[in-house]
């Protein structure tokens, strides 16, 4: 049985999707580069909950929603909201925030998007065996 957790861990990871990360024409970049990246912030998440990198088990949910293209900065967000004896279960978000401006004459200008577009969203469960577990956790009391 999960329990919600008394202490949010969360984590963020930033980075620019490069001409080699495109995969289609167009410089489209494929959707499970996202899910690479949901990889890169759920093993920090383990690490900071549990001392040891664990292991991804299984997504329950992955909704793709914008297109990412090369250029674009993509900003990858997750939280463990809730913990079993060995599962951690967390949920996952990443948002294009730059994108490159288009501007003829000058292909390396780029735009802070005001509002950041959700590319993509996911949950899903981690373990990491009891006998890995470095930092306890407390069991929460309603």
């Amino acid at each position: 049985m999960n329990t919600p957790i008394q202490q949010e861990i969360s984590s963020l990871i930033r980075l620019r999707m490069a001409a080699h990360d495109a995969h289609y024409a167009g410089g489209l970049v494929d959707g499970a580069h996202m899910l690479h990246l949901f990889g890169d912030v759920a093993t920090e998440l383990l690490i900071r909950s549990d001392g040891d990198e664990g292991l991804f088990v299984a997504y329950d949910d992955v909704q793709f929603l914008a297109p990412v293209h090369a250029g674009d900065y993509i900003e990858a967000t997750g939280r463990i909201v809730s913990i079993g004896k060995t599962s951690r279960k967390m949920v996952f978000e990443a948002r294009k925030v730059i994108v490159p401006a288009g501007m003829a004459g000058q292909p390396s200008a780029a735009d802070v998007l005001a509002e950041p577009i959700v590319v993509c969203k996911a949950s899903g469960t981690c373990v990491v065996p009891a006998s890995c577990q470095r930092i306890a956790h407390q069991p929460v009391r309603c």
